[in-house]
């Protein structure tokens, strides 16, 4: 019987989540918290086998819950289910050396395969996450176009960016065009999404 702990500040879904898993003839699940800090107090007394853990919680997040584990040795895996498929989340959940990363829209069969992956030794992310990851691309611009990308961001004109700046319109166009250019972008509308697609901004 593998022992499992779950931790959701959604008291409601981790009551729904709790009840399927102990419907499972192998799982036991034998604790649940809504805030981090008692996570983390509960897993250290009963050092389950395997821990899931959301990643926004009052007190501790689930990765900062994954992270003190890991400093203290517990051996305890860590699956990591979140509504945030965000390649900064991504990051953390890897340094935190998690086991498992899934998205909280996954079917519950995927979940539970997950699980016994993860006791077997396999470390799991979500494809929707990696995809993610993969398709953040490193940031071409420099200090000074990301500067003028952000005044365009706040829906400034031609002139108001080059009063921001403290730079003459025709190097403010000049910028903007490279902006573009190095963006892909038809105009300035399609750099700023881009630029928070890709997290520049």
């Amino acid at each position: 019987m593998t022992t499992l702990y779950l931790a959701d500040d959604q008291k409601m879904l981790l009551s729904a989540l709790a009840s399927l898993l102990d419907l499972e003839d192998d799982f036991d699940v034998v604790g649940t918290a809504s805030d981090g800090a008692q996570a983390l107090s509960d897993i250290l007394l009963k050092k389950p086998e395997l821990a899931i853990l959301d990643i926004e919680m009052p007190k501790l997040t689930g990765l900062e819950v994954a992270s003190q584990l890991r400093e203290k040795s517990v051996p305890t895996k860590i699956i990591i289910l979140t509504t945030f498929a965000q390649e900064t989340y991504f990051q953390q959940a890897v340094a935190s050396e998690v086991n498992g990363y899934l998205l909280k829209d996954s079917k519950s069969d995927l979940l539970i395969r997950t699980i016994h992956d993860v006791l077997d030794g396999q470390t799991i992310f979500a494809p929707e996450l990696v995809r993610t990851v993969l398709r953040a691309e490193k940031n071409p611009l420099t200090a000074r176009e990301m500067e003028v990308l952000r005044t365009i961001a706040k829906g400034l004109s031609t002139e108001e960016i080059a009063r921001a700046v403290f730079l003459s319109e025709g190097t403010v166009r000049n910028y903007i065009s490279s902006i573009l250019s190095k963006t892909g972008s038809h105009n300035r509308i399609e750099a700023i999404n881009t630029a928070k697609v890709n997290k520049w901004i």
